[in-house]
């Protein structure tokens, strides 16, 4: 029988969002409702609201979760009822060219549920990335779900799914930081954090926190970072190269995403060095400079996408390491709310004010 729960709904582009009965279905074959637990609150819902995905409103947002499998489709092997997972955006096909070319972290044909949530008056909703989890309940294909250990706090390992696995890969899976590698992180936000715990993680040997926000850069000396730039009173690129011995870091990550910070990466990194875009820039955005520079510089220009993770893979595993603590993953947990405070979170965040609020239901 379908259900009806409570959802947080963003009705139309820039309005403030929405506690409202929602609607989920029966699963179908391959589909399972998670029961969520807790629910990270992250800046894609808020571009989602702001009409900065796309314009496909309503929207069901929330997709940084984590909760127990409820109702399963006649069809489903990957998860049991009564499983603790993570909810994940990246449910791959295995059929697209490259899942056949063993490159599963760049599906091309993720898989979604097969049916819709809607509103009470049968309005469908779209969830954000596919999952919609600022909800007691939501519907999402089995792929979706990545099994952990049910000991973990629901509200810190949920934030393995969006951000904070966006800024922990762009270092340990994008960048391939290694041991006594030197890195640099532009913009100590949740990513760029995780970016900097990632690189620590790997065993890189100088991490350099960028930020113009004094707070941030404290943040990010408790995640790992051995040195702290304040971009808003010194030369980011001066300082990251005096840092490295004149040279410049072997890696470098914008987590922005805009031409001035890529900039900086771009010529902040040692020869033949990487720069890892994970910061997410908006379409209107644009770079001019000179062509000679890419060639004369050599190394990678390098984007991340979800810190080109595949969860089955991963999600376990930096689940047990947080476990044993290796991982600090509950710094990333500045606050926990309820749900009808998500608006006020995006507040909160949109000031810089918290590496993560959680909803916990």
């Amino acid at each position: 029988m379908p259900q009806q729960v409570r959802g947080v709904v963003a009705r139309s582009k820039g309005a403030p969002v929405s506690l409202e009965t929602i609607v989920i279905p029966d699963p179908g074959s391959n589909d399972v409702v998670v029961r969520v637990q807790a629910c990270g609150v992250c800046h894609t819902d808020l571009h989602y609201r702001e009409g900065g995905i796309n314009d496909e409103f309503p929207f069901l947002l929330g997709h940084e979760a984590a909760g127990i499998v409820e109702t399963v489709g006649d069809a489903v092997t990957h998860v049991e009822v009564g499983d603790f997972v993570v909810l994940n955006w990246r449910a791959v096909c295995g059929q697209c060219r490259a899942c056949k070319r063993g490159e599963p972290w760049y599906c091309f044909d993720t898989h979604n549920a097969s049916q819709k949530m809607t509103l009470e008056d049968g309005t469908e909703l779209s969830p954000a990335l596919g999952i919609g989890a600022f909800a007691d309940k939501t519907l999402v294909h089995e792929g979706q779900c990545t099994k952990v250990d049910p000991s973990a706090d629901p509200a810190v390992v949920g934030l393995l799914g969006c951000g904070v696995m966006a800024g922990l890969g762009a270092a340990m899976n994008t960048g391939n930081v290694g041991r006594g590698d030197s890195v640099a992180v532009i913009g100590c936000g949740g990513v760029g954090d995780a970016a900097i715990a990632g690189a620590r993680l790997a065993g890189a040997g100088t991490i350099i926190a960028v930020d113009r926000d004094k707070g941030k850069l404290e943040w990010a000396k408790g995640l790992g970072a051995t040195h702290t730039v304040d971009a808003s009173d010194v030369d980011a690129v001066e300082a990251i190269q005096e840092l490295t011995g004149g040279f410049g870091a072997d890696v470098v990550i914008d987590a922005v995403g805009r031409p001035e910070t890529w900039k900086q990466a771009f010529y902040a990194r040692d020869l033949a060095g990487t720069v890892v875009l994970v910061g997410v820039p908006t379409p209107d955005m644009t770079l001019e400079m000179p062509l000679i520079d890419f060639f004369s510089r050599g190394g990678s220009l390098k984007s991340s996408w979800y810190g080109d993770c595949l969860p089955e893979r991963d999600f376990p595993m930096l689940v047990d390491l947080y476990q044993q603590g290796r991982l600090p993953l509950e710094k990333f947990v500045t606050e926990r709310i309820a749900l009808d405070d998500v608006e006020a979170a995006f507040d909160t965040m949109a000031k810089g004010q918290v590496l993560r609020s959680v909803v916990v239901l």
